[in-house]
């Protein structure tokens, strides 16, 4: 069941398009053990499609000297994670692999790549048709019961006890039931009688296109080295399959969960973050980062100062305003951001059908194959199919 008329509209229609290597996750979580698997799986799910992808690379540049043990601890965490190819790069191999970017060391991942995922996302889908599965657009659930009597026109009894209901009053009976809803996981779950928590708060990602003439001097992903006192990544540089580069994102709150532009508004929804105690321990927890993160927002020249820490000779004239992205950030109500994936049920008669994906942020695209597998496994042992 898709809410939208097309499927992969919303974060997997606006995403970066990276195919994450597993260096950056917590060794042992779910983020780092899904993401290494899946990008293996995707790159032999695109070899046999025949899906475009390039294995481009990706350098996470250290370009302060305070910034070397963070990027090498980085480098152990990736090896612990198993990722492939990683090794430590001086400023010399850095020019040879990117002519235009200047940094003291680097951690060159030869395996991260790019490729379309609304492209992979229709591939699923049709995968999904052809075992025999049905795809029902333009079908936003807003209701799920246990059905008091079987559907009319059944003769299995209440072999599908569940009904689910869309906005326009049409019916679906089921038995089980796994959602996988992205900014509304916390919605669906609240509906089929499960726990709010973790809630998601819509963060929006504005990114700059480097002009076409200019593209050149990009040729893979060029990455900062994370900070741990704040909780996004940073600007970074991402070529894509079109050939464009994406320059970004910065992270500011959105006024509507699938709030794209600066004037998109829900008073319901910005209403619903606003009052929730864990974004404003989230805000007081990050209040500087988040002002200059506003601040780059407004003024190009800002975002620009950051990207010409890595490529100096990239100017306001040489990019353009994107598109941006919505990513549904799940917070716990202490303002921590909940880092891992989260699957869960619930009990009484719909949670104990009921599987909900309740966080799958990046590197999910990644991860998805690896997280299907783990779906279906996960159903089959708690619905004893």
């Amino acid at each position: 069941l898709e809410k939208e008329r097309e499927l992969a509209h919303h974060q997997t229609g606006h995403n970066s398009g990276v195919i994450h290597s597993g260096i950056y996750y917590t060794p042992g979580s779910l983020k780092a053990k899904l993401c290494v698997q899946g990008a293996a799986l995707c790159y032999e799910y695109c070899d046999k499609k025949g899906i475009p992808y390039k294995q481009c690379g990706k350098l996470i540049v250290a370009v302060e000297q305070d910034e070397i043990p963070r990027l090498k601890a980085l480098y152990e965490r990736g090896l612990h994670n198993n990722v492939r190819g990683l090794k430590l790069i001086g400023a010399k191999e850095i020019q040879a692999k990117e002519p235009f970017c200047r940094g003291l060391m680097a951690l060159d991942s030869p395996y991260t790549g790019i490729v379309n995922y609304k492209q992979v996302a229709q591939s699923y889908a049709e995968d999904f048709q052809e075992a025999g599965g049905t795809v029902l657009t333009d079908f936003e659930v807003t209701d799920m019961e246990m059905a008091k009597e079987s559907p009319s026109g059944s003769e299995d009894g209440l072999n599908y006890p569940v009904v689910v209901r869309n906005s326009k009053g049409e019916e679906i009976y089921c038995r089980h039931i796994v959602t996988c809803a992205g900014l509304y996981s916390d919605r669906l779950s609240e509906i089929s009688g499960c726990s709010p928590e973790p809630r998601i708060v819509p963060f929006r990602g504005d990114y700059l296109l480097l002009k076409p003439e200019k593209s050149y001097m990009v040729k893979g992903n060029i990455y900062p080295v994370p900070n741990p006192r704040f909780p996004f990544l940073g600007f970074h540089f991402t070529p894509r399959m079109d050939g464009s580069v994406w320059l970004g994102p910065n992270a500011v709150l959105a006024f509507k969960r699938e709030g794209y532009k600066w004037l998109d508004f829900s008073a319901g929804e910005f209403l619903d973050a606003v009052t929730y105690s864990g974004l404003w321990r989230l805000v007081l927890k990050n209040l500087s980062y988040g002002l200059s993160e506003v601040y780059r927002a407004c003024f190009l020249s800002a975002q620009v100062k950051e990207l010409q820490k890595f490529i100096p000779e990239v100017t306001v004239n040489d990019v353009l305003r994107g598109p941006s992205g919505v990513r549904a950030q799940a917070l716990d109500s202490d303002g921590n951001l909940v880092d891992d994936f989260v699957f869960d049920g619930g009990s009484g008669d719909i949670g104990s059908r009921i599987l909900h994906v309740r966080n799958a942020p990046s590197p999910a695209a990644t991860s998805s194959l690896a997280i299907a597998k783990m779906i279906a496994d996960e159903v089959k042992q708690r619905f004893e199919l």
